[in-house]
């Protein structure tokens, strides 16, 4: 399964309102639920926040690749989206997080999940992505940035 394929307009949010863990959490899980791509909003949420709980999904560089896994979810499905001033999360380097991609998979199959959150690490590694993300004006631009093969 490509990355690439998870990750679609509807799904992209320019600037996220919220200004802490929690609240930006709960809006991109908000997202994925008014794009119809889950089931059951509030079960999703305490997935991704119990996995929060275990250990911040706030990496480096200012990205946060919050997720968590459910059984009433057959597809693995994801959201993209900004915050360009940045917000605490508890980020490996301490750094505020201003590049989020939440992704929800089933508790049955661990292989999407696990080449899903290693693809967007390996792209959101490069300085020139995460940059152009930032400047992205566009949900298309960032879908364009985050597919692209290019540097």
């Amino acid at each position: 399964m490509e990355y690439r394929d998870c990750l679609q307009n509807a799904c992209v949010k320019l600037e996220l309102e919220g200004d802490n863990k929690d609240a930006i959490i709960a809006e991109l899980v908000d997202m994925l639920a008014a794009a119809g791509k889950i089931k059951d909003r509030d079960a999703v949420h305490n997935a991704v926040m119990a996995r929060e709980s275990q250990m911040s999904t706030g990496m480096q560089f200012g990205v946060a690749i919050p997720h968590g896994k459910i059984d009433s979810e057959e597809e693995l499905v994801a959201a993209i989206a900004l915050k360009k001033d940045g917000v605490d999360f508890s980020s490996l380097d301490g750094k505020p997080s201003r590049i989020f991609i939440m992704t929800i998979s089933s508790v049955l199959r661990a292989g999407p999940h696990i080449e899903f959150l290693a693809e967007v690490s390996k792209v959101l590694t490069r300085p020139s992505v995460r940059k152009k993300l930032l400047q992205a004006e566009t949900r298309d631009e960032v879908l364009e940035i985050m597919t692209s093969e290019e540097d």
